[in-house]
């Protein structure tokens, strides 16, 4: 019995709607932008039939790294099967120069090797590389935010998780980490979001796992020495730059597509 049947012999199922099934997608980023797929509208079409969801996926060209392509679909599929009520998602991509193999490898459950025998290098060791890249350029994010709300670079390199404490606020949707200074002694107050972004990729990149461990480090993973601060930070704002530069070219890439489309009578097929 696959995870979802438990689910759902638990009674823990809900049904699925678009909604849903968008909001797992939104989940799946482009590994190369760090932005997500739903927001860059590569998401067209999703259909869901009882336990199966079908989602289609045109990415800016045809011509996309077919890692890239690989990993957004292996883990668009991934997330949407996370759903309790689904049971099987198939994934296509369209206009791809490679969407037979990746189609075929993905919903048929191959390795990337499996996929393309004659490719040069594994997909995880890309897919580790571009994470370690996202880390740095949201760590810039996060810091800029600490930064703003006047917390100095000293006390910043040596900021650990335990020093963060995430609160809801009553009737507001946005949250806010206090964070804690001197000691306990006081808190700022900061926007979550930026510091979750962070977070999240820090965890995966095993940065940090621990409450103890430094929160923020240089690009190679370790602490950074408080007279290394503006390199190191001036570092992850080229990344932030390069990742914004390589978006405004996809951006641009997508709306061409999207007139030829218009023009040629296809668009939304």
């Amino acid at each position: 019995m696959t995870d979802s049947n438990a689910a759902r012999a638990a009674g823990d199922a809900t049904e699925t709607t678009e909604a849903s099934v968008t909001e797992r997608l939104d989940r799946v980023t482009d590994p190369e932008l760090d932005r997500s797929i739903v927001a860059l509208e590569y998401v067209d079409r999703i259909w869901i039939d009882g336990d199966r969801v079908e989602v289609a996926i045109t990415l800016p060209t045809a011509w996309c790294s077919p890692a890239f392509a690989w990993m957004m679909a292996v883990d668009a599929r991934d997330e949407v099967e996370s759903l309790p009520s689904v049971d099987e998602a198939e994934i296509t991509l369209r206009e791809h120069m490679h969407e037979a193999e990746i189609n075929r490898g993905v919903n048929e459950r191959l390795s990337f090797a499996e996929a393309f025998p004659d490719a040069d290098g594994d997909v995880e060791a890309v897919r580790a590389e571009l994470d370690e890249k996202a880390r740095v350029a949201r760590q810039y994010d996060a810091v800029e935010t600490l930064l703003e709300a006047g917390i100095d670079p000293d006390t910043i390199v040596d900021l650990r998780p335990r020093d963060l404490e995430r609160v809801e606020r009553e009737g507001c949707d946005e949250a806010v980490y206090a964070i804690f200074l001197r000691d306990r002694s006081f808190a700022v107050s900061v926007p979550a979001d930026p510091i979750d972004r962070y977070l999240e990729t820090a965890r995966e990149t095993v940065v940090v796992s621990d409450s103890d461990d430094v929160l923020f480090r240089t690009p190679e993973g370790e602490p950074i020495d408080p007279e290394s601060f503006d390199l190191v930070h001036r570092r992850g704002r080229l990344a932030t730059v390069n990742m914004s530069g390589q978006g405004g070219i996809c951006d641009g890439l997508r709306e061409a597509r999207e007139h030829r489309l218009e023009g040629s009578g296809t668009a939304g097929d």
